[in-house]
């Protein structure tokens, strides 16, 4: 194999993309058996099976790889048409970022108040914790991700934005019922919050303090956004480990309590983006490393 066929190439993303072979034949104006014919003659030049013919039509492993390089070349062609003046007249440039809930209510938005407003950007939100976000990157359905890996999707550049600070706090009505005791018995008992049932932020944080014997209790609440989570944890439904810079005015203000002073959780973040000479791409990049730079722990 030498080269990926373009058209070929086009059908896979556009099966993938419509879920079905039939709605990805009315897509491109063309009959279903000539988008399986050109999805078997990509099998075939690549020696891998691409598609798992499901419904919806999920990518194997292989598939993803051709599914992103497919994004990555229609981001290169809309680029090039809008520097010759090819592209239709004051057509947004769409920009698709997968990041994590805590950074999407503390510091991220501020950062796409940053990007410049010529040529217009418009962009696509995936939330996603950010243990995942790399995962919608090597799948090709993101252009970017805030995550906390730092190795390199293939095809990806990865830079460090900064750590993310975790405070283990309590309403004070709710630490004084449940949490008087010894702290490391009490934590493993007493009601948490967690983000969704993915999280383990607060059963990591118990094993730390206690080692291997133990992890949170399992009176547990389900709270799966950032705002709701805080909120939760201050009105006393359960502890909860928060972002510091979310939990800093509820101290202040007596809402809530530390339960460690000593103890915090640092989650370093890293950029990935594909690796395209794309200007909407850098533009982005930058203004995410200056506010993260701000907002966040070196």
């Amino acid at each position: 194999m030498t080269e990926l066929p373009l058209d070929q190439v086009r059908t896979l993303l556009a099966v993938v993309d419509e879920s079905t072979f039939e709605a990805a034949a009315a897509a491109l104006h063309v009959t279903p058996s000539a988008v399986s014919q050109r999805v078997k003659a990509l099998e075939q030049r690549t020696g891998r099976v691409l598609l798992m013919r499901t419904k919806p039509v999920r990518p194997t492993e292989s598939g993803a790889v051709i599914v992103r390089f497919a994004r990555q070349v229609a981001r290169l062609e809309r680029d090039a048409s809008a520097e010759l003046g090819l592209g239709s007249a004051g057509e947004p440039t769409r920009v698709s970022v997968a990041v994590n809930a805590d950074s999407l209510a503390t510091w991220f938005l501020g950062a796409l108040t940053r990007v410049p407003q010529e040529p217009q950007l418009c962009f696509e939100l995936r939330r996603e914790d950010e243990d995942h976000t790399a995962a919608l990157l090597r799948e090709g359905l993101v252009m970017a991700a805030v995550t906390s890996s730092p190795d390199p999707v293939p095809g990806c550049s990865v830079r460090a934005l900064g750590r993310m600070r975790y405070v283990p706090v309590a309403n004070p009505d709710f630490a004084a019922r449940h949490l008087a005791g010894p702290l490391l018995d009490a934590l493993a008992e007493a009601p948490v919050v967690v983000f969704d049932r993915r999280d383990d932020f607060q059963d990591g944080f118990v094993r730390r303090l206690r080692g291997e014997r133990g992890a949170a209790s399992e009176v547990r609440h389900y709270v799966p956004t950032s705002e709701g989570y805080v909120d939760a944890v201050a009105v006393g439904l359960g502890w909860g480990m928060v972002p510091e810079v979310q939990a800093d005015p509820l101290l202040r203000a007596g809402r809530l309590v530390r339960l460690a002073p000593d103890q915090s959780v640092d989650v370093p973040l890293y950029w990935q983006q594909w690796k395209l000479d794309s200007p909407a791409l850098a533009t982005l990049a930058e203004a995410v490393a200056t506010t993260a730079a701000e907002a966040l722990r070196g």
